[in-house]
């Protein structure tokens, strides 16, 4: 009798050792934070850095609340990621859908006889030199762009021409980040910088110097490129030079 129960002690030892033990597939540091219902807007925010948190397209965003260019916002401002419910009176109902049809059409019209692809206008290059250490991929986590390696202090270069739309740390996991606008289709990021070059508002050639690589937010020295086309990533290799 006093064997089995040594017996049935061991069982239950072994157990709960066994859930001291995180299960595979736990770990999501590095996955895309779900937007708030409400947003509370903080120093050092812009509507690109919100956006880009939650993987939302700024101008959509910006829509939204009602922001308009250069959209600008303002600490304690609360921001909503998705429009109020509208109800339409039922008397008004069929002069609303006449002007929204007529709206829509005049919308089309304007868009096929103006829009052009925004990726011709950009010439891509390599923000820095080194062995790419990290791929996209459009599943897995963290994997939102490339990962880069090199060494401390080394150049990182604007990958095309455009205006910095962020230049901060208040990313989680990017640490020293910087944002650049190039059109209003295409956005690119670059992060874990030792130091900041350029700030927010400025305008950057392609090629220009914007940081120093480092790896705050990251165990290595790297510099983590994304390129976002209207707030969704992209793969930048489809988009960088072949070398």
């Amino acid at each position: 009798m006093r064997f089995i129960l040594i017996l049935l002690m061991l069982a239950l030892v072994g157990c709960g050792g066994s859930q001291a033990v995180a299960p595979v597939g736990v770990y999501r540091a590095q996955s895309q934070q779900a937007p708030p219902t409400v947003y509370k807007v903080k120093r050092g925010d812009t509507l690109y850095s919100v956006s880009w948190r939650f993987g939302k397209d700024f101008k959509t965003v910006a829509r939204i609340n009602g922001i308009d260019s250069p959209y600008t916002i303002y600490v304690g401002q609360k921001l909503r990621f998705k429009p109020y419910k509208q109800v339409a009176k039922k008397s008004s109902n069929k002069a609303s859908t006449a002007k929204k049809t007529s709206t829509t059409k005049k919308t089309k019209t304007a868009t096929k006889s103006t829009w052009v692809p925004s990726n011709k206008r950009l010439s891509w290059r390599w923000p820095v030199n080194g062995k790419i250490i990290s791929t996209y991929s459009k599943s897995a986590v963290g994997r939102k762009g490339i990962d880069i390696a090199g060494k401390s202090g080394q150049k990182v270069s604007a990958a095309a021409a455009g205006k910095v739309v962020y230049s901060g740390n208040g990313l989680p996991r990017y640490g020293n980040l910087i944002i650049i606008k190039h059109n209003d289709t295409y956005l690119s990021a670059y992060a874990h910088n030792k130091y900041l070059i350029v700030k927010d508002g400025q305008t950057v050639k392609a090629g220009q110097k914007i940081a120093l690589l480092g790896r705050t937010g990251a165990q290595r020295d790297q510099l983590h490129f994304e390129i976002r086309r209207n707030g969704e990533p992209v793969d930048p290799m489809r988009f960088l030079p072949k070398r």
